[in-house]
């Protein structure tokens, strides 16, 4: 049994960020599918601005991330500073913020996840 959280921090400028949101979700998409592994799916940081694409259906990413979407949350704190919170309020996604409005990473460390970051 695996348990893995990653982290979404690459934000929606550039091409880069881009390939990051893709291979983060596959990664995501990997774990989720395998028996007996345990996914965090956390949207932190400037990766906060993903989510209204993410439920707009008409997003190439959109299947993508139905499919991880049940395993995702997003940080309460970085939601507000990055303009989103709205957006997130109405995808009905759970908000982290356990450490300073922010999620804790250090409870993952303790509860043995591996922190893969994008």
């Amino acid at each position: 049994m695996t348990k893995a959280a990653i982290v979404i921090l690459a934000g929606n400028e550039s091409h880069a960020d881009y390939g990051r949101l893709a291979n983060a979700l596959e990664a995501a998409k990997e774990f989720a599918e395998t028996d007996g592994d345990e996914l965090e799916l956390i949207f932190d940081g400037a990766g906060t601005q993903w989510i209204p694409e993410l439920e707009d259906e008409e997003s190439d990413y959109h299947e993508l991330y139905q499919a991880v979407r049940d395993d995702a949350a997003v940080c309460d704190f970085c939601s507000g500073a990055f303009g989103v919170d709205e957006a997130v309020a109405d995808s009905g996604l759970v908000t982290l913020d356990e450490y300073d409005g922010h999620p804790s990473i250090r409870s993952l460390v303790d509860d043995d996840y591996e922190i893969i970051t994008f």
